[in-house]
């Protein structure tokens, strides 16, 4: 005996289009959220970084204000590079000649493309003497910023923050 068509198990081809046609709009939801939430993850990293770089350098300026840091003849009393905020100066006051760090290590710019460059290279440096428009590498190292031409969340060009 044939079975009727009422009592036949399986979904129908609208059915299996219709479950295929949410699931995809999901998706196309989800997607977009995702990428946000990694690019504030990421924008998070790099206020992070900036900060504890840019307090490093405060604070090696204020060693070397302090006596704390060999003076040079026509220093700015900002270091040479970023590396030297890790690998510690020698502490002129301490009768030990014990070392003074900044960093535990450089920070990497979240958004740096490169990934075969060193924490420091990821960086945009600026030099005491380059404008604040036009920033330039220097005999040493004012600020940072990131070399990322992408736009912040907030409409900002990572390289402004």
């Amino acid at each position: 005996m044939q079975v009727p068509f009422a009592r036949r198990r399986g979904f129908t081809l609208i059915e299996l289009l219709v479950t295929v046609a949410i699931l995809g709009l999901l998706a196309a939801l989800v997607i977009p959220t995702a990428q946000v939430t990694v690019q504030r993850r990421n924008e998070q990293e790099l206020r992070t970084a900036l900060y504890q770089i840019r307090k490093a350098i405060d604070d090696y300026k204020q060693a070397y204000d302090d006596g704390r840091v060999a003076k040079t003849t026509g220093g700015t009393g900002y270091p040479k590079n970023l590396e030297m905020l890790a690998d510690g100066v020698t502490d002129l006051r301490d009768p030990k000649r014990g070392k003074i760090f900044f960093l535990r290590r450089v920070p990497r710019d979240p958004f740096a493309t490169d990934s075969e460059l060193a924490a420091a290279q990821t960086w945009g440096k600026r030099s005491y003497a380059s404008e604040p428009e036009e920033p330039r590498e220097g005999e040493d190292v004012y600020d940072v910023f990131s070399n990322s031409d992408r736009v912040g969340l907030n409409g900002i060009p990572y390289r402004k923050w």
